[in-house]
């Protein structure tokens, strides 16, 4: 099958912008990670993007993904023509996300006969059929597939669309680069960063922004601090300069009990280490981190949001708490401190949920399969 994939942005050159944010999108990751995983199917894989600065190129082979970039303002057109022309072979399509130009691709399937996906990772790009002409022709689509159920729901409620069309699948992650944890592993990779074995370790690991909840964990560490200082919070990963900055502040009020590392390539070592893992964000589509620090056997405390609850079911995968609510945090977060037994049976739990619902093994077929549905 030879499948055109339309994704609003594909961003090459510097991972991170002045201010310490990253540069490329969820949905990006996403679209070339599927890419790649259709491929490994055996099927071919067309990237259409925005095409947003002079120095890209307008077509590159990476790694046998066709990425084509659309220049403006007439994108429309250039659709279309590629469509009739160097790209008339395509088989179906599958976007991710609502970007504008899509539209056409979804007219030129419709006037084909060819099966359109449209994706959606977050609930900030569900549509409204009624709002404009664009929302009515992405209400047009053969199938849906939401990562989260939020999404889904979304989807019959605003968007007008069939349940029928609809399928829930997370957008899913290669749970081998993240193998399962254990004692013996914990303790050994302490010891190499200089703790003593026995330490408790809290994980966050993420964007360093507000909106990822990192205010949340300044508030409740505090009090955990109090009580169990020889605890510690590792906070892995990019993110605004000024919040890491205050986090290194914060963490020489608290006898140094918060070890800030800043963008790592390979978190994997950190999700092994922990014991356990916290995500107070404010809103999420489905957290790739949450699933990679679940595949890796850690019991998590997150948010009580869309998203979080696809994964976390209180007292079997981990526990959800209030929105911002940092005494609720502190008080689960040292429960699973003082309870080894909870945090294994919790992590064990986790780990299988993630392999047997997450896995690309399980999703990318099926995928596969509602792309190529005519």
């Amino acid at each position: 099958m030879n499948i055109c994939l339309l994704v609003k942005d594909f961003a090459v050159g510097k991972k991170f912008s002045k201010d310490g944010l990253p540069t490329k999108s969820g949905a990006e990751f996403h679209a070339e990670n599927h890419a790649r995983q259709l491929i490994a199917l055996g099927n071919r894989v067309t990237i259409m993007a925005k095409k947003r600065h002079y120095f890209t190129a307008a077509r590159e082979n990476l790694d046998g993904i066709d990425l084509v970039r659309l220049h403006a303002p007439f994108r429309w057109l250039e659709i279309i023509l590629r469509l009739l022309t160097t790209h008339r072979d395509i088989d179906a399509y599958y976007i991710i996300g609502i970007p504008s130009f899509a539209i056409w691709a979804i007219l030129f399937a419709r006037l084909f006969n060819k099966p359109v996906t449209l994706a959606l990772t977050g609930k900030a790009e569900i549509f409204d059929r009624g709002a404009s002409w664009r929302h009515k022709i992405f209400s047009t689509c053969t199938h849906y597939v939401a990562t989260t159920r939020e999404i889904a729901e979304g989807f019959f409620e605003r968007g007008g669309i069939d349940p029928k069309k609809i399928t829930v699948l997370p957008h899913g992650i290669d749970t081998n680069k993240y193998p399962q944890s254990n004692e013996e592993r914990r303790r050994q990779l302490k010891i190499e960063r200089g703790l003593e074995p026995s330490t408790k370790v809290l994980l966050f690991c993420a964007r360093v922004v507000i909106n990822k909840g990192i205010d949340t964990v300044m508030k409740f560490w505090r009090t955990i601090h109090q009580k169990k200082p020889s605890a510690r919070l590792y906070v892995v990963g990019g993110g605004r300069t000024e919040i890491l900055e205050e986090l290194r502040r914060l963490s020489t009020e608290l006898d140094g009990s918060i070890i800030v590392t800043g963008e790592v390539d390979h978190p994997q070592s950190f999700y092994q280490m922990a014991d356990v893992y916290v995500f107070p964000s404010r809103h999420e589509g489905l957290p790739t981190s949450l699933i990679e620090a679940m595949s890796s056997g850690l019991p998590s405390i997150v948010s009580d949001i869309g998203g979080c609850d696809d994964l976390i079911f209180n007292g079997v995968t981990g526990y959800r708490v209030p929105v911002e609510d940092a005494d609720a945090y502190a008080v689960e977060i040292m429960n699973l401190f003082d309870d080894d037994n909870a945090r294994s049976n919790l992590g064990v739990n986790a780990a299988y949920f993630a392999r047997e619902k997450c896995d690309y093994s399980k999703v990318i077929p099926r995928l596969a399969q509602i792309i190529g549905e005519g």
